[in-house]
């Protein structure tokens, strides 16, 4: 508990998060703008459902992602090899205009002596996706935090990304993805290492028809 008061004060500078009737009252206000009336029958909720969603989609803001990588494994008969967990689904959305960004994020890392469990590595997507975002600092934030924590021999993290400020809005290009990447430790000075990732990646791409 005291470690989600400590985000609250340092996502917020001054714990001063506008009250749930605020947070309504601007909804309304945005209605008004776009030209409707937000006391309709169709919209009379909207409001109270938005700022639902808000709390939702930005729940990153008030979880530590390094929590989750505290619990670890040793007894691994000694593996010493990649682990890969690819193709983790995530949902943010992007700073500068508050669109979804919709894609999927690979994470690879090279043990030493110890592992995380898989689940922690998707709940570690889910932590910094949650957040308002630009893809590139997604990126090296997930990375970031698994190598400080985990102490591996070598991080690599890459994301795929549509973006629908690109696809709704302004240039319109529904067929664009946005890859971004981050490698650290033995994933950046070893050429095969870092191969090997992007390799395994690549394999169902390769043979399977996909779609984010």
């Amino acid at each position: 508990m005291k470690s989600r008061r400590h985000l609250k004060s340092t996502a917020r500078g001054k714990n001063d998060r506008p009250s749930r009737s605020t947070a309504e009252e601007a909804v309304r206000t945005l209605i008004r703008w776009a030209g409707d009336d937000p006391v309709r029958e169709g919209l009379r909720g909207t409001p109270a459902r938005v700022v639902r969603a808000y709390e939702e989609w930005f729940a990153g803001y008030f979880e530590n992602p390094r929590e989750y990588l505290q619990r670890t494994f040793e007894e691994v008969a000694g593996y010493d090899e990649m682990v890969l967990l690819r193709d983790i689904r995530f949902e943010s959305h992007c700073e500068h205009h508050m669109a979804p960004i919709i894609g999927r994020v690979h994470i690879g890392y090279l043990p030493r002596k110890r592992i995380v469990g898989i689940s922690k590595l998707v709940r570690l997507v889910d932590v910094y996706a949650k957040r308002m975002q630009v893809q590139e600092k997604m990126t090296a934030e997930i990375a970031s935090c698994l190598n400080s924590v985990l102490k591996p021999a070598g991080v690599g993290v890459v994301v795929e990304g549509v973006h629908e400020c690109m696809t709704t809005r302004g240039v319109h290009r529904p067929d664009v993805t946005m890859v971004t990447s981050r490698m650290l430790g033995v994933f950046r000075t070893n050429f095969k290492t870092r191969q090997e990732f992007l390799a395994a990646i690549m394999l169902k791409h390769g043979s399977e028809e996909s779609s984010i």
